[in-house]
């Protein structure tokens, strides 16, 4: 949210030169929109946010979690078109990052759970569960196709396509019990548990420092 006076700035001085477009967007960081505005002859400016939530479920070997997904993002992205007229541009800007994962662990049918090769009773033991987010601030980097305030959109309305990535680094992986109703001495042993499993759940997860963007967006300038 600290990158809205910029952006307001921004939008202000592009508004004040030329038209404004607004698109609408669908891809992998879910359904958002853009606020485009002229900055140079051949440089776009966009301001948008994009949200989606999505529940999956996904194991380490050692435990199988249910992960509720919220993916929300808001971005400050400039477009250099290369040639003149040509609708294929560079991107590159940054990504205000709010992509979060709630994680419980789901205990076997038989009402035990396994936490770093370590048997237990799950009503004995509470819930096992967790968050993981990334940094905030993640530099955005791709290609595009499309101008939202091309001369030659007919009727005001255009396509536009990306294609990126951006950095949003290791993920900070939270992990715990809540509720452990047994032996201190018990207690303390799946709290060890715990930091392994945390140890492994992050590992398994590592390989998404970089986040695909794949997106379509509908255009209409004014």
């Amino acid at each position: 949210m600290k990158y809205v006076p910029l952006a307001a700035a921004l939008l202000a001085a592009g508004a004040a030169q030329a038209q404004v477009g607004i698109t609408a967007d669908l891809g992998t960081t879910g359904a958002g929109f853009h606020v485009v505005v002229p900055m140079e002859s051949n440089l776009n400016g966009r301001f948008g946010a994009n949200y989606f939530k999505h529940d999956f479920d996904r194991s380490t070997g050692q435990l199988d979690y249910t992960l509720k997904g919220k993916l929300q993002t808001f971005d400050i992205l400039f477009d250099w078109y290369v040639r003149d007229g040509s609708p294929f541009h560079l991107t590159g800007g940054l990504v205000y990052n709010g992509n979060r994962f709630d994680a419980t662990a789901n205990p076997l049918q038989n009402g035990q759970i396994i936490v770093n090769g370590h048997s237990y009773t799950a009503a004995d033991i509470g819930i096992v569960k967790g968050n993981i987010d990334y940094r905030k601030a993640a530099p955005y980097l791709g290609i595009g196709w499309g101008n939202a305030l091309a001369a030659t959109n007919k009727n005001h309305w255009s396509f536009n396509a990306d294609l990126g990535a951006f950095f949003q680094g290791n993920p900070n992986v939270k992990l715990g019990s809540y509720g452990c109703t047994v032996a201190k001495i018990v207690c303390d042993l799946l709290n060890e548990d715990i930091a392994a499993e945390r140890l492994r759940l992050k590992d398994d997860i590592d390989s998404f420092k970089v986040y695909p963007v794949l997106r379509a967006s509908l255009n209409y300038s004014f």
